[in-house]
């Protein structure tokens, strides 16, 4: 059998988030579809900087069956400028306010690891999901301010910082590791009053090509928090790097990673293609359904 009756199921665990008053359920997998709206993401970039370009792009991701929407204003690439709060605000703004005018009810969620950012954002179209790829780390404030406004959290792990994430880590067993980073921080979280939190293993960030298939292939060692799970490997180098294509050659690797993280217990496939990512989760659902 593919897929066992308990494939994609948490342990007792917890599988909402409220949004605005909203439950989101994610027993079922959800889609969320990366909005770029930066000059020079690896992938995509340029391509959705303007806010005529950002909304044509929310347009077609909505009509591809997306569940949430997650937009960043900065890249995290290898060399990528670090730009201030102030760019990245002037950037967010225009694109999520037009966002949630024509499209209220689209969950959102915003790649972002400074806490100030988030306050502004929260003033300007209220509740979202926090997509923080530094788990805390870059920002002092950030958990505090997190479980002052309410929002849920995606708490990514990442190895080192700003300047030297991409550099080649060194971990004695990366899936302890990376549990030890959750432990201590869902704890912290969780003692400030923060309700929703999902977690990241962080594929691509301070992880080498091996360290990123080990933690895919063990993906379902993080279960044991009975919190929802994201996989975010979307083109990710992982791919390209082993299979030596170009990122725009990688979406049947991304698909096959996706896969089997989803019979691995993810509960969120964060992608830039997402009506392939749908697709897969219907196929997976339908496997599920009978196999019980």
């Amino acid at each position: 059998m593919l897929i066992s009756k308990n494939a994609g199921k948490f342990i007792k665990g917890k599988n909402t988030i409220v949004i605005n008053g909203k439950i989101i359920d994610l027993s079922t997998p959800k889609v969320m579809g990366i909005l770029n709206i930066t000059p020079d993401s690896f992938h995509d970039g340029g391509k959705y900087d303007s806010v005529e370009n950002a909304i044509i792009r929310v347009e077609q991701m909505i009509s591809e069956g997306v569940d949430i929407i997650d937009i960043g204003a900065m890249s995290t690439r290898p060399g990528a400028e670090q730009i201030s709060h102030k760019e990245e605000l002037k950037r967010l703004l225009p694109v999520i306010s037009e966002i949630k005018s024509k499209y209220p009810d689209i969950p959102l969620s915003i790649d972002t690891y400074r806490s100030w950012v988030i306050q502004r954002i929260v003033d300007e179209i209220g509740e979202f999901i926090v997509n923080d790829i530094s788990g805390g780390s870059f920002d002092e404030h950030m958990f505090a301010t997190v479980a002052k406004l309410g929002l849920p959290y995606i708490l990514m792990h990442i190895h080192g910082n700003e300047k030297d994430m991409h550099d080649t880590p060194q971990y004695t067993d990366v899936v302890k590791e990376v549990s030890k980073f959750f432990s201590e921080r869902v704890r912290k979280l969780t003692r400030l009053g923060v309700k929703d939190i999902i977690l990241d293993p962080g594929f691509g960030f301070g992880k080498t090509l091996d360290n990123n298939y080990e933690l895919l292939n063990k993906f379902d060692a993080f279960k044991v928090f009975q919190l929802p799970m994201l996989v975010g490997v979307s083109r990710k180098s992982m791919f390209y790097k082993l299979l030596d294509v170009k990122p725009e050659e990688s979406l049947p690797a991304t698909i096959s990673a996706n896969t089997l993280a989803l019979i691995n217990g993810a509960n969120i496939l964060r992608v830039h293609d997402v009506k392939e990512a749908v697709q897969c989760i219907e196929i997976f659902n339908k496997i599920k359904e009978v196999a019980q």
